[in-house]
């Protein structure tokens, strides 16, 4: 990791961590004569008025700290977009798969990070394109999943999945998930997809509540580009991109998925593992 001079900041709105941490985070920060860009949120807690856009944080910083969950890192990552600078997330509250920091650990391991002691781990992103009548019309990245749903409350959706060209089926659902190694204990797994170790070069194809019980989640390489089609009428079908962003979808629009040539690096404290995180998170059992 180069030299830290600058850092960026990202906070989860009305978290009351927030409050106590961000000021102390400023002092240790200027002690050391490093530098801060921060977004809205944090010039909130901070009490003053200079924040920026979050897409704007990044520039010119070595070290991204998110403060908040698994949602703000979301978040922070598309703000990224693929630069090489290390994400360094602090769970404050929640769940927090991808957030491993604890509060009480954020200085020490901030010291480890300053030191260039830490594991990073590549995540890599997934490319989503919607094309409409031959025209491609949007593209997002997402980190953790891609999601087909109804919009409203209506009758299940219709659509027809296909990977490398090669037709896989036609599913009426409440959706499907595309999801990435990093999004498996997400939206997917509450659906009954599979965990994916982040290392494991793979994209998990998930069903939600579908029609047919003898649909079930399909593994894919992350080499393979994955095609939905949306059969519903206009505005049925809505697309969302790691939750946060998306929008409607038109009759007969393609979503196509592939591998990203985005990734990002997240920080992760130096003894805890993949493992550790799923025995803690999931409440699994120890020995």
């Amino acid at each position: 990791m180069d030299v830290i001079s600058c850092v960026g900041i990202v906070s989860k709105p009305k978290s009351p961590e927030a409050i106590t941490l961000v000021p102390r985070l400023f002092e240790w920060l200027y002690a050391r004569g490093i530098e801060a860009r921060y977004d809205s949120q944090t010039a909130v807690y901070l009490g003053r008025e200079d924040g920026m856009r979050r897409e704007d944080v990044p520039t010119g910083t070595q070290l991204v700290i998110v403060l908040g969950g698994d949602g703000t890192l979301l978040s922070a990552a598309r703000a990224i977009g693929g630069a090489e600078i290390p994400l360094f997330a602090v769970n404050l509250g929640g769940l927090g798969f991808l957030t491993a920091i604890a509060i009480e650990d954020v200085f020490p391991e901030l010291e480890r990070a300053l030191r260039g002691e830490h594991r990073i781990g590549l995540r890599r992103m997934l490319e989503c394109s919607i094309m409409r009548g031959g025209a491609h019309v949007a593209t997002y990245d997402a980190l953790n999943d891609v999601v087909l749903t109804k919009a409203s409350i209506a009758r299940v959706i219709d659509l027809d999945a296909y990977v490398d060209n090669h037709f896989v089926c036609g599913y009426k659902a409440d959706g499907l998930i595309i999801a990435t190694p990093t999004g498996s204990t997400a939206y997917s797994l509450s659906a009954g997809g599979p965990i994916i170790f982040p290392s494991v070069g793979a994209l998990a194809i998930t069903p939600i509540c579908p029609h047919m019980l003898t649909n079930r989640p399909v593994i894919v390489s992350d080499t393979s580009v994955i095609q939905i089609v949306a059969l519903g009428e206009d505005d049925s079908i809505f697309l969302t991109v790691d939750g946060q962003v998306g929008e409607p979808l038109k009759r007969d629009d393609r979503v196509i998925c592939r591998s990203s040539s985005k990734a990002i690096r997240l920080i992760r404290p130096p003894k805890l593992m993949f493992f550790d995180v799923l025995r803690e998170k999931l409440k699994w059992g120890e020995r």
